[in-house]
């Protein structure tokens, strides 16, 4: 039997005492105090009533005894509830975004290939991007590059020149390396998919005719390092590495036939959300 039954069986066995001993002494009408509640029944004891209202006074001692669980219970749901949301709301203000602009290098290697030989010319451009974390160690990022640069190709016909915008627009992961807090660098490392687009300007100085825009898949790997300045705030030094398929322009006179490396180290600033 439960704790709750025996205190109750305990205080219905002293009842039945004093009733014996108030029928002794022929009294009329008794009084009780049940448990430490300090609630009194009141019982008038006679050859007809002296018994027949035991099992009311034990219904309610149960009843007295079964609140207090009660009430336990819903204090506990009560506190379980508020610890909950306030879990939820700590994770609500959790930073998981952020957005990225940075300035850029764009120095491409030179390909041979077909008789020809192509390089672009050494330039500059901007990268924007947006990561999502997913938990500490992993984010999911897509970004957009820009620059301006001339395609150069040497081949038996002496050289052609092709000035175009070249558009980047790439997205993969971005895994954190292991760091300590206290020194606020976090190291990282990233691999993406996507694509370059290479637009010529139609310069009549800087192109030869036919030249069409043209775009090449390109695979972007690398790495980098976030300085935190402030919760929201970090300065950025990355480098990415372009593999792709060197533009022609639809020209089979420019068709070296190779894939190159661009190298493209930037610098810039992170705002985090």
């Amino acid at each position: 039997m439960s704790q709750p039954s025996t205190l109750v069986e305990h205080n219905v066995e002293a009842l039945d005492n004093r009733a014996r001993r108030c029928f002794a002494s022929n009294c009329s009408t008794h009084s009780y105090s049940i448990g430490s509640r300090d609630r009194r029944s009141f019982l008038e004891f006679g050859t007809a009533h002296a018994f027949a209202i035991r099992e009311q006074i034990k219904n309610q001692m149960l009843e007295f005894e079964y609140e207090g669980v009660w009430k336990m219970r819903r204090t506990a749901l009560i506190i379980a509830t508020l610890v909950s949301l306030l879990a939820v709301a700590a994770a609500a203000q959790e930073v998981r975004s952020e957005i990225s602009l940075q300035g850029t290098g764009f120095f491409t290697k030179e390909s041979t290939g077909q008789g020809t030989t192509q390089r672009g010319t050494e330039t500059g451009g901007f990268l924007i991007g947006y990561r999502y974390h997913f938990n500490r160690w992993l984010a999911a990022e897509t970004v957009y590059g820009y620059d301006r640069n001339t395609q150069e190709y040497f081949g038996s016909a002496g050289l052609s020149r092709v000035q175009a915008n070249a558009h980047q627009a790439t997205g993969g992961f971005v895994v954190s390396l292991p760091s300590s807090a206290r020194f606020r660098f976090s190291p990282y490392l990233l691999a993406e998919g996507g694509a370059l687009v290479f637009d010529p300007t139609g310069n009549n100085f800087g192109s030869i005719p036919g030249a069409q825009r043209q775009a090449v898949g390109v695979f972007s790997y690398g790495g980098g390092v976030d300085y935190v300045l402030v919760k929201h705030l970090s300065l950025r030094a990355e480098y990415r590495g372009l593999v792709y398929h060197a533009p022609d322009f639809g020209l089979a006179s420019l068709n070296v036939d190779k894939v190159t490396h661009t190298a493209q180290p930037s610098a810039g600033v992170v705002f985090r959300f």
